[in-house]
């Protein structure tokens, strides 16, 4: 029989381990450990009694010898992992049996530790095991948040790009083939990609990175994490984010600004199938499908240097693009019903309709920002309105004059005169120039806002002035 440690004398938050060994006076270590750390402990001696009775304890932990008769540590553990996914599961092992214990990483454990064990390594793969049942919870929590508020699992549109798309989601969902994901800013591309993830039937959670938000200096440790003490600042062990969504999808939104040094990292991963933690020298296996998403032109940025080839060959196996919203004009009458529905229930107003003049007046526009942009008029629109209708007066007035300028080489005027003589690299610095000198004058040194109209990350616009030896508080106008 098991032997449980009555919860109710522990704090809630401490959770739930289950220990199996066929050694009783194992057990019984590991529960008086165990409950001194404030865990509430169930223990089995008899593995198959554990395969039958461990759905009821619904521990955080599982700690299982690898080594039993009858029904040895790794039935155990693909018991749990297919019934109990969340469940997170070390394996105990002699020196003598390490590959078994690397065979268990395979199939879904968190870790292993060898017998004879020091309690303090034993607590802390504890502690690390249930730090990372509570980010997959509050992942799968934040994933339903999202899905509940996000426009939709797929694109919205009647539009027949639309229809080929969802079509390719639908085929491709299942593969574990990498998926390169092109397209402007709001045209829908972690919508596209969590789309793929959802129809992929993979258990583990779909992790989204954008990686020109995390700063470079940081990039390494958040993606591959950490050990304690791998430098100064560094107190206790960090998962990355690669290792986070083993199991699942990882989504790396805005590729083409991942700095070179990660791009190596990452095709390594991709390659081999594991991870490297900052400070550590032991390889952590991995099970992830990758998608990635870019604005920019990734054959460009490759002649350019910033971008290696090895990985645009392995990102870009599939390749799908999404249509600009201008593209699609017949769908901003969809995507308008679609947000007023929404927006209408969310603000108790579930009957609000627009009159065809103000429908009229988006189609007109051209819409830089795509369906983004359409989501956010929409909702201030509904917000400022207190008609059950909305009419061409409650069209914003930079939609309605067309006053919100183009992105990308339309918002400024190409150089007019180019010396044709001179080599393509020199051309191309003097309209680089020319042209971010033009939107820095036309933002008046808004760097920020220069970078949006051109349709590039900040990040890479700030390289850019950088580079060409351009200050762009010489635009600034003087108060």
């Amino acid at each position: 029989m098991p032997v449980i440690s009555p919860r109710s004398r522990y704090p809630a938050s401490a959770g739930t381990v289950a220990v199996v060994d066929d050694e009783p006076n194992m057990c019984k270590i590991l529960n008086k450990i165990l409950r001194a750390e404030g865990y509430h402990v169930v223990t089995y001696t008899d593995s198959r009694e554990a395969l039958e009775q461990i759905r009821q304890a619904q521990p955080d932990v599982l700690l299982t010898d690898i080594r039993m008769p009858e029904v040895d540590g790794m039935d155990v553990l693909k018991a749990v992992k297919r019934d109990m996914p969340q469940t997170q599961v070390l394996v105990m092992t002699g020196y003598g049996t390490i590959d078994g214990a690397k065979e268990a990483l395979r199939e879904g454990a968190l870790d292993y530790v060898t017998k004879p064990f020091r309690t303090d390594e034993l607590l802390l793969a504890i502690q690390k095991a249930m730090e990372h049942k509570r980010l997959v919870e509050e992942n799968i929590s934040l994933t339903e948040v999202i899905r509940r508020t996000s426009p939709a699992d797929t694109l919205v549109g009647d539009d027949a790009k639309i229809g080929e798309i969802r079509a390719m989601v639908d085929r491709i969902a299942a593969t574990e083939s990498a998926v390169l994901i092109r397209g402007e800013s709001g045209t829908g591309k972690e919508i596209v990609a969590r789309a793929i993830h959802n129809k992929s039937g993979r258990p583990g959670r779909f992790v989204p990175i954008n990686c020109a938000s995390i700063p470079e200096n940081l990039m390494e440790s958040e993606l591959f994490g950490y050990e304690q003490g791998a430098f100064t600042g560094a107190d206790q062990r960090k998962l990355g984010l690669i290792e986070l969504a083993t199991g699942g999808t990882l989504f790396l939104d805005e590729v083409g600004e991942l700095p070179p040094a990660l791009q190596v990292k990452l095709l390594r991963v991709l390659q081999e199938r594991e991870i490297q933690r900052v400070g550590s020298l032991r390889t952590i296996p991995v099970d992830i499908r990758l998608l990635a998403a870019t604005n920019r032109n990734l054959k460009t940025a490759i002649d350019e240097g910033l971008f290696r080839t090895d990985l645009y060959y392995r990102l870009n196996v599939i390749n799908l693009r999404l249509p600009p919203l201008r593209e699609r004009v017949g769908d901003i009458a969809v995507l308008a019903a679609f947000f007023l529905e929404r927006f209408g229930r969310k603000m108790n107003r579930p009957d609000i309709a627009i009159a065809p003049d103000a429908l009229e007046a988006l189609k007109r526009y051209r819409w830089p920002g795509n369906v983004r942009e359409l989501e956010n008029v929409i909702e201030r629109m509904v917000v400022l309105s207190d008609s059950a209708t909305l009419r061409l007066p409650d069209v914003p007035p930079d939609i309605l004059g067309h006053a919100t300028p183009p992105t990308g080489f339309a918002a400024v005027a190409i150089p007019a005169q180019i010396d044709s003589n001179q080599p393509y690299l020199s051309a191309r610095r003097q309209f680089e120039s020319a042209y971010i000198e033009k939107l820095l004058e036309r933002t008046e040194g808004n760097v920020s806002e220069a970078a949006r109209l051109s349709g590039i990350s900040r990040r890479s616009f700030y390289e850019k002035i950088e580079r060409l030896g351009i200050n762009p508080h010489l635009f600034k106008k003087s108060s």
